[in-house]
């Protein structure tokens, strides 16, 4: 008998959990990554939710802020910012794919470039269903995913986005707007 997490696919497995916004201090106390989240948020955006891939046995390796807020271009948008450990598959399976990894990257120049934790990061377009867009780099150790609605919605990354890590201590009394529950969380 195993208390692991298995999938018929991928072997064992973090299980996943979704949550409202206001369980954003339990997730980030048992969290092993950062829980990216642009800090002030865009005008006009809120928070739909929070997810984690972990127990409370060995701790979040990964997790999702989910967003939501005008596109640039007019209409809805909505933004996933998730941090994993490699081999953890959320950023990938919320991008649509079939892999764990977002495979061979940092070919040519970068597709976006936002502010990470006060350092300039790069972001290279990753595979993604055709409704939404994916973009993944590296920062503080772990992949960083940014996956969007629409397509179109990717213009959203050329606005001042500076994520900070919601689990250090000058976020603590953070509130963030909150929003809707986000569909895009599964």
């Amino acid at each position: 008998m195993s208390s692991d997490w298995t999938c018929e696919a991928h072997g064992q497995v973090h299980p996943f959990s979704s949550y409202a916004t206001s369980a954003l201090p339990q997730v980030t106390a048992h969290a092993n990554v950062p829980v990216w989240c642009p800090v002030p948020l865009l005008p006009g955006w809120t928070a739909g939710g929070i997810g984690a891939c972990g127990d409370e046995r060995t701790g979040a390796a990964g997790t999702v802020v989910a967003l939501a807020g005008p596109s640039p271009l007019g209409g809805p948008a909505d933004l996933l910012l998730v941090a994993e450990e490699p081999g953890v598959g959320l950023g990938a399976s919320l991008a649509g794919t079939g892999a764990i990894d977002p495979g061979q990257l940092a070919i040519g120049a970068p597709d976006a470039k936002i502010v990470v934790a006060g350092h300039p990061t790069p972001l290279w377009r990753s595979a993604s269903s055709e409704d939404r867009i994916a973009f993944v780099g590296e920062a503080a150790g772990v992949w960083l995913w940014a996956v969007l609605w629409p397509p179109a919605a990717e213009l959203v990354l050329l606005e001042q986005l500076e994520l900070h890590d919601l689990r250090h201590r000058n976020h603590e009394s953070l509130v963030l707007p909150v929003g809707a529950p986000s569909p895009r969380l599964p």
